[in-house]
């Protein structure tokens, strides 16, 4: 069924959250409003018994390009209430204590690419690609990137990352251990037969090693995604990164 927001679409079934990105007109960049609707999904599903794993994916070419950076900018009241919402959703993101799963159909950008770090499975396309483009933009890196990616790809490869805004392809990926496991892009709908054969293993051992999993570290994450979201806020006064962020919108609507 769909959910209130048009832009997300939500099912379960056999204890599957399925939760879809539905905005492929504009790359399912994410919005302010969608992002409050998913922190309400990861929250109520959280307390939902029927649920074992949350599957986030998208409809269209692209997982999601990202933050829609027109809704960043005029947000009202303010740009910190609405990089409160994002740092809402990270938070939930981190305590989530069933299985978190990506299924990424297609290009992930900035903190579409960075929050899966934080995911417990990442299934990828072989067509998606990662790519954190936050110095072009006069951003900083989020998503508990700054943490994640030193621990997944190791110093230097997440300094390129983050850094100089590196596109990691899926074969790649999978290499450094970021996704799980490849799909030939045209047989992707064949994850969710995989998903559905979870629920013949044992849910209780799986919470139970998830929380094991996730308990050491769950401060740490919720200390850098608020200091993160911190530099953030600072980035949003610097007429260096207002002077990119209109360029960027600029050529957006040019095309």
């Amino acid at each position: 069924m769909a959910h209130t927001d048009s832009f997300i679409l939500t099912t379960l079934n056999n204890g599957i959250q399925k939760v879809v990105l539905n905005k492929p007109a504009k790359k399912n960049a994410i919005s302010i409003p969608m992002y409050k609707e998913l922190t309400i999904l990861l929250n109520e599903s959280a307390n939902n018994n029927k649920v074992l794993i949350f599957a986030l994916t998208a409809n269209g070419d692209f997982f999601s390009s990202g933050n829609d950076m027109s809704s960043m900018m005029n947000v009202t009241p303010t740009i910190e209430d609405a990089i409160s919402t994002v740092k809402n959703f990270v938070d939930a993101v981190i305590m989530y204590p069933k299985l978190l799963i990506a299924v990424v159909n297609g290009p992930a950008i900035g903190i579409a690419s960075t929050i899966l770090g934080l995911f417990d499975l990442v299934y990828a396309s072989d067509k998606a690609y990662f790519h954190t483009p936050f110095s072009s933009l006069g951003l900083v890196a989020e998503g508990c990137s700054t943490y994640t990616f030193p621990k997944l790809f190791g110093h230097s490869k997440a300094g390129d990352m983050l850094y100089l805004g590196y596109k990691m392809n899926a074969k790649e990926a999978k290499k450094y251990g970021l996704v799980s496991k490849i799909y030939n892009h045209d047989s992707l709908e064949g994850v969710w037969d995989d998903l559905n054969k979870i629920s013949n293993l044992s849910s209780e051992s799986i919470l139970a090693t998830k929380r094991l999993m996730s308990k050491w570290n769950r401060e740490i994450l919720l200390k850098v995604n608020a200091e993160e979201l911190n530099e953030l806020t600072k980035r949003f006064e610097s007429p260096d990164l207002i002077e990119r962020v209109v360029n960027f919108l600029s050529r957006k609507s040019k095309f």
